[in-house]
């Protein structure tokens, strides 16, 4: 459920730090939402010179709210052809045995090779919807500008409009969300996002899964280096039917840390592979 909610939320996905600029006019959304995609875009090369490790916590809840279990994972990040790649390092808290670490070696690389065949902008997994065609499926409404961790951002409310037509899994979810997203007014990035569910979702009529009302999810970026923005976490809660025997609600927490910049060297016909960065 987290990893349909990451999919779902990255659709609606350098320079010195800046106060709001009281007075000028403020941007149009859908121009301001294609910029953001270009920028990304743009960041992507830059992007593939940096690792990361995250941390997601996920735990599961009873009717109450009481937490029932607890699992922590680890892993490191880094992307392909714009494409972000997690190899899991550790299980709560214990590092991969030697035959899951070959089982994840495997799935790693047969992702890399795909990742490489997909274009970037286009999902290695699940349903995607266009930024463009997300504006067409939501109300925009009350723009303005805010302060954000010392930072100008366009900050604007959105809401699936219910009569809007849609197709596809992705689409039809759009139609049941709202939310706030804040972007950056000097670099063009997401700086934060939140987001929920206003009514059920049925995935499959219902059959697979029915997302509830109220199931929330949040996200935030941060310009790394002073040179490009990375995610630096996420957290949400989710409360589904699923099959219709199984009640599921989570809660989930991503920690995202320790960036790092490596740069590859090439002499004569032999690669290196990647090496720190000298500072």
């Amino acid at each position: 459920m987290r990893i349909s909610f990451l999919l779902l939320v990255s659709t609606l996905l350098v320079s010195a730090p800046a106060v709001a600029q009281v007075g000028l006019p403020l941007p149009d959304i859908r121009q301001l939402m294609q910029q953001v995609q270009e920028h990304q875009r743009q960041l992507d090369t830059l992007r593939e010179s940096y690792t990361f490790s995250a941390m997601q916590t996920v735990q599961d809840l009873d009717a109450g709210g009481r937490v029932t279990k607890t699992e922590t994972t680890e892993a490191e990040d880094f992307f392909v052809n714009g494409h972000v790649i997690e190899r899991k390092v550790k299980k709560n808290g214990k590092a991969l045995n030697d035959n899951d670490q070959r089982k994840e070696t495997d799935r790693v690389t047969k992702l890399v090779e795909k990742a490489e065949k997909t274009p970037r902008g286009q999902p290695l997994e699940g349903p995607s919807v266009s930024v463009t065609r997300l504006l067409d499926i939501m109300d925009v409404r009350n723009e303005r500008r805010a302060n954000f961790r010392g930072r100008s951002t366009i900050v604007f409310d959105f809401v699936g409009r219910k009569d809007a037509h849609t197709h596809g899994l992705a689409e039809d979810a759009s139609k049941k969300l709202q939310g706030t997203i804040w972007i950056d007014e000097a670099d063009r990035q997401v700086a934060h996002l939140e987001v929920s569910f206003v009514d059920n979702f049925h995935v499959a009529g219902g059959l697979f899964a029915n997302i509830q009302k109220g199931s929330n999810f949040h996200f935030d970026q941060e310009l790394v280096n002073g040179e490009l923005w990375l995610p630096t976490g996420a957290e949400g809660t989710v409360q589904a039917r699923v099959l219709l025997l199984k009640n599921v609600r989570q809660h989930f927490t991503e920690r995202d840390y320790d960036y790092k910049r490596f740069r590859v060297e090439t002499q004569s016909k032999d690669a290196k592979a990647p090496a720190p960065a000298v500072k």
